[in-house]
């Protein structure tokens, strides 16, 4: 299961993820080398340490997170949620702009369900928390071309409140 993750990790990197990955990498060995050259002077030597080892951490964490959300630019609406009174079922349909400066060959779009409560620290913790996940898969959608969609959450029990929230991840 992690082994089926990873590689689609890695299936899914673009060149840029290997120039960040690299240029991390070179950080990394950098600091590292000077501060073994500068070990008589303790003080700079264990600070170059850890930023070393928080380059090689968070460069490529922090990176791919903020150079991914620039790249593959998308902005989704809910337009119309409705929920089915005769079946189980919640209808959401929306929209899906690019607004990067690339066509995107596939992009996942993911509608959740999330508890409500008045607890404003509830709130934000339901959200990492959905009770109900569905997504889509759309193709083909050229630079500053917005789509139409429509979820389908289906064996959906929930009679308390609750908010729906939409978001995509392209390539």
């Amino acid at each position: 299961m992690i082994t089926d993750k990873l590689s689609v990790f890695i299936d899914e990197l673009i060149v840029y993820d290997y120039i960040l990955f690299g240029s991390s990498f070179a950080i990394f060995v950098l600091l590292i080398i000077l501060g073994i050259l500068l070990r008589n002077k303790i003080f700079i030597s264990i600070v170059l340490f850890l930023l070393g080892f928080s380059s090689i951490i968070l460069g490529p964490t922090l990176g791919y997170v903020k150079m991914h959300s620039y790249v593959f630019k998308n902005t989704t609406k809910i337009i119309e949620q409705k929920k089915l009174t005769f079946t189980k079922a919640i209808v959401i349909n929306g929209t899906l702009k690019n607004e990067s400066n690339i066509d995107f060959s596939m992009c996942k779009i993911k509608a959740s369900a999330y508890k409500v409560s008045s607890n404003a620290l509830k709130n934000y913790l339901f959200k990492f928390k959905p009770f109900k996940e569905r997504s889509i898969l759309e193709y083909d959608i050229n630079k500053n071309e917005t789509i139409e969609f429509k979820i389908i959450i289906d064996s959906f029990n929930y009679e308390k409140d609750y908010n729906v929230s939409v978001g995509a991840s392209c390539r």
